[in-house]
Order: C-alpha cells, then structure tokens, then sequence
C-alpha cells in the first residue's frame, strides 16, 4: 500500500518511483548515467503511466524510449553537479511545501495522510526534497543551454510545411470582452465584521476552541471543515498581511483582527517548522449591500444598451467605467487556464458562468450578470462575444503562436540533443544488457 500510493503521487509530478507490479517491487539497476543510476522501478513505473495515459502497442520499446529520456535527464543533472549549478534549499523546501501542503489537505491531517500511505510527513519530506532538487538542477542546465534559441518567420513557415499533414483539429474558441462593476464594501459593514470577529477572539482567549469557532463562522470553504487548518506554508505562499501575521506568532497564540484583499482574519499558531508554519484562521467576508449591488446592475445594463445603440463602444466603456483586471486592454478578457484571449466553450461555463456562446452573434453584449470576484465579493459584469473561431485543421494563419511555439521547441530540443551526443563521450555510461539492444536517438553505448 506504501509503495502503491507513493508512485501515484510522485506521478502527478513528472518523477518515477518504485512500482510495485502485480504486488512484487520491481527492483536493479538498468543504467548509470554519471553518479546517478536508473532502476527497473523506475523504467516500469514510468511505463505504466505512459500506458494508462497514451496507450502502448509496443511494450519494450516504449521502455526503451523511456529509459532514454530519464538518461537524457540525468546526463543534464551530471552537467548540473560538474557544474556546480545552484539550487538553493529555500526554492525547493518552497515547492516541496506546496506538494506536502495539498495532500495534508486532501487527507485531512498528516496522521491521516500516514494512515493512508504508510509514510511519515517528514519522509515524504524527504523523497519530495530530493527528487525535486534534481529535477531543478537539470532544468536549470536545460534553460542555460537553451535560452538563447530563437525561431525566424522562416523557420516557422519551414516548420509547419514540415508537419502541417499531421496537425491536430483545433476545436472551436472565443474571444470575449466584459466590464465589471465591483461595488465596495462600506466601512459600517467591515466594523460589523471586525466587531464580530474580535468577539470571536475573545472566546478564543477565555479558553473556547478555536477549531470549533472556525467550523462554526469561518466562510473559507476549504478550512471550515477541518477546523480552520490550513497546512503548512511557507514565506511567499499567502497575500502579505496574512502571511506577515502568520510567521509573528507563537504555538497556540491569536492574531489580532487583520484585513486582506479576501476579507478579516483572525489567526491561532498550530505548530512552526523550520521555515514553515500552520495556522487555523477563520474568515469573514463583509457583504456588499443589497442597495449597492442593485445600483451596480442596474448602472451596467444603462452602458449596455448605450452599447448597444452605438452610443459609446465597449472598449471605450471599459476603459471608463470597469473595476476589471482587463480594463486597460478595453475589456478584452484573458483565459486564466491558457494566457491567451481564446476560450473553450467549457472555459467559458468555468469562468463565465451564466454566459452561453450557443447560438449568439458576434458583437452580442449580454446584460448584467452577478459573479463573484477573485475574493469572493459580490459583482455584476456584462460580457461580450467579440471572435468566434470555428473548428478547423491548425494552420499558420489561425493559430501561428501555437504553431511558432512548437517550432521554437523542437530547435530547442536539437540542440540539447546535440549537446548530449558530444556530453555523452566524455561521461561515465553504462546500460544493463536487456537494455542494450534499444535503438536509442544517441549513442550511449560508444558503438
């Protein structure tokens, strides 16, 4: 069960790890690559990924592909350690938290989280830092070798001439445009809060349990259930004020009452690691009034129409009246999921709910629809369709970043083929015999 739960998570990362097939652990080394070796465990767990998410006809040289790339990896962490090429412990000790912290969440605590897997938090700490840490190294060599590789016009034309037979089908997208109008909250309202709040402390302090209060008033969905616990975190995870309230305490003090873009805090110390804590905290989100959030609607739908009869164009009306994020680029919406301006019809139910595409005209402004912020306040927006893509074969016209990206990145992986072919002479390299009749993309052997 340890070994089975550990390989499926180490998977959702990008790493192999011991895989236990039909309950024996596959175990020997296949290959040695500088100071690193490769096991069958590794070889096999990768190949039951690759299976389960693309499928394999041909068992044995998938495995031998898959070999190759953990090499081609390790020959980029030998380069990184010939090197000295620097990770800091902060930066990984930052990502492994991040990993570590979700799961404790997942699993509701860390003894949770050991009863399912067998594994101790500090050991999966560990695993976690390790792999991680050399993981950042090769990507830190790769980015050093690649860095400067460009791509012309060109190159591109050449690119897509070369693959354009095989180019997937780009389903249909959209662009859209939205203004927003995202009433404050008065400063009654966020006494009240703050009222409430230190209320709440003071039962805290008079000895009530600050896990009972948090399942009770917090309106952090995904806290309140377990008391407030939010798992460990390191410096540079949370918005400022939280986290500079978080790190000044003491096990088992209360924060004052502190303000962040999300709402008002109070905070307790669980426990302090390193450079890492927990806390408990419960949140409460002042409300914006009824009366705000009707003038907001109803002042949204008065500049939609005046859009709509062509008295003011939208872009000119979100650079005037939006609360946006997108209200210097005139409204125009970027998709949070991609970094570009196209959604799916499934991104669009995601972010935009209450938006529908089905059957409406480009240009089309809807009236105000009620959303909640990044931050959980109540708004109005009016959004419109601006482009409709159709589905269609990818082609330089339609999706030339899509197609330039894919040319920059395989000149990026010639030349770091090029690169291994002339490493591989001058480093330490052996290959188990079941392996030596691979046909590899480089000459590892030295044949």
């Amino acid at each position: 069960m340890k070994k089975r739960f550990l390989i499926l998570l180490l998977s959702l990362i990008s790493f192999q790890f011991a895989y236990a097939q039909e309950g024996t652990l596959v175990d020997g080394v296949v290959a040695v690559v500088g100071k690193s070796i490769i096991k069958m465990s590794d070889v096999e767990n990768s190949y039951v990924q690759y299976r389960l998410r693309q499928g394999s006809e041909n068992a044995q040289e998938t495995r031998c592909m898959l070999l190759e790339n953990m090499m081609l990896s390790k020959l980029l962490l030998h380069k990184g350690e010939v090197d000295s090429v620097e990770v800091t412990d902060d930066q990984v000790e930052q990502e492994v938290q991040f990993y570590l912290k979700n799961y404790v969440r997942q699993y509701g605590s860390r003894e949770a989280l050991r009863d399912a897997t067998g594994y101790t938090y500090d050991e999966m700490h560990d695993i976690f830092f390790d792999q991680l840490k050399n993981r950042k190294i090769s990507q830190e060599v790769e980015y050093k070798l690649t860095q400067n590789v460009t791509v012309t016009p060109r190159e591109v034309s050449d690119f897509y001439d070369k693959v354009k037979d095989s180019l997937p089908t780009i389903p249909e997208s959209y662009e859209l445009s939205e203004i927003v109008i995202s009433p404050e909250v008065s400063e009654l309202e966020r006494d009240r809060v703050r009222t409430e709040l230190s209320g709440l402390r003071e039962r805290v302090l008079k000895g009530e349990k600050f896990s009972m209060l948090a399942t009770l008033y917090s309106q952090d969905p995904g806290s309140t259930a377990k008391g407030g616990e939010l798992g460990f975190f390191t410096r540079g995870d949370m918005v400022g004020e939280f986290e500079a309230a978080a790190f000044a305490l003491k096990p088992g003090e209360v924060s004052p009452v502190i303000e962040t873009k999300f709402g008002f805090h109070i905070l307790q110390l669980i426990e302090r690691r390193g450079n890492t804590v927990n806390v408990r905290h419960i949140l409460m989100i002042p409300k914006v009034s009824s009366d705000d959030l009707l003038k907001a609607r109803m002042r949204l739908d008065s500049i939609a129409q005046e859009i709509r009869s062509g008295k003011i164009t939208f872009a000119d009306a979100a650079r005037q009246y939006s609360d946006g994020t997108s209200k210097a680029q005139g409204g125009i919406v970027t998709n949070e999921m991609t970094s570009s301006s196209r959604f799916t019809k499934e991104e669009i139910s995601e972010q935009f709910p209450g938006v529908s595409v089905v059957g409406v005209d480009v240009g089309t402004v809807t009236n105000a629809l009620s959303f909640k912020t990044d931050n959980q306040r109540d708004a109005y927006r009016i959004v419109r369709l601006d482009k409709r893509f159709p589905e269609h074969k990818a082609n330089l016209t339609d999706d030339y970043d899509r197609i330039s990206n894919a040319a920059l990145q395989e000149k990026k992986d010639k030349k770091i083929m090029d690169w291994s072919a002339k490493m591989i002479k001058n480093t330490y390299i052996r290959i188990a015999d079941e392996y030596k009749g691979c046909t590899f993309r480089l000459n590892w052997t030295g044949k």
